[in-house]
């Protein structure tokens, strides 16, 4: 649930405003920007708000049904996001995770995710991290879950059980159709 505090709240309000009227609404192409520019936009929009601030209504952000939200989701993530991952002489494709997150955060702002389970494997080699996405609309709620494995050895992108619940997140928001798109590029 949301942070108790006043000012963590009215900061959410804040950035949710500026999400809410400007055109990164209508497109991911914004979020590609430099973070300098991210920076000095999301200042800008904190000293503005700032003088209407007790104007905000605090609501509980389900405000679409689910098909509005996943026929956001399902737009294709621009190139400037996606990122590469070169192993075992192979190439992938990938959105980082954090990413996702704000993607996620900005078309359906009340979802939710959640680690279900986090399995060592018989000889401890690796480990496997089952992660739950569920989205929260006006008509509806959905979830998806999907599972995300890392060897232990592996320690070239972080801790083994982050890599695999970064995956499994990923994986998760794809059943939704977030970055489906560059599964169907690796096919052909």
């Amino acid at each position: 649930m949301a942070h108790p505090c006043r000012s963590c709240l009215l900061r959410s309000l804040r950035v949710a405003a500026a999400f809410q009227s400007s055109a990164w609404r209508r497109s991911y192409a914004k979020l590609a920007s430099s973070s300098c520019a991210q920076g000095r936009r999301e200042k800008q929009v904190e000293v503005e708000a700032d003088e209407d601030v007790e104007d905000f209504a605090v609501s509980s952000g389900i405000s679409r049904p689910l098909s509005e939200i996943l026929k956001q989701i399902n737009k294709k993530v621009p190139d400037t996001l996606v990122k590469s991952r070169h192993e075992n002489g192979f190439t992938s494709k990938y959105i980082p995770w954090h990413v996702v997150n704000r993607i996620m955060n900005l078309h359906a702002p009340e979802w939710s995710g959640e680690v279900r389970s986090i399995t060592y494997s018989a000889d401890a080699k690796s480990v496997s991290v089952v992660y739950r996405v569920t989205l929260y609309g006006t008509d509806a709620e959905i979830f998806r879950e999907s599972i995300g494995t890392a060897s232990v050895d592996d320690t070239s992108y972080g801790d083994p059980v982050q890599k695999a619940e970064a995956m499994a997140f990923r994986r998760a928001c794809a059943r939704f159709g977030l970055g489906l798109h560059l599964y169907h590029e690796d096919l052909s």
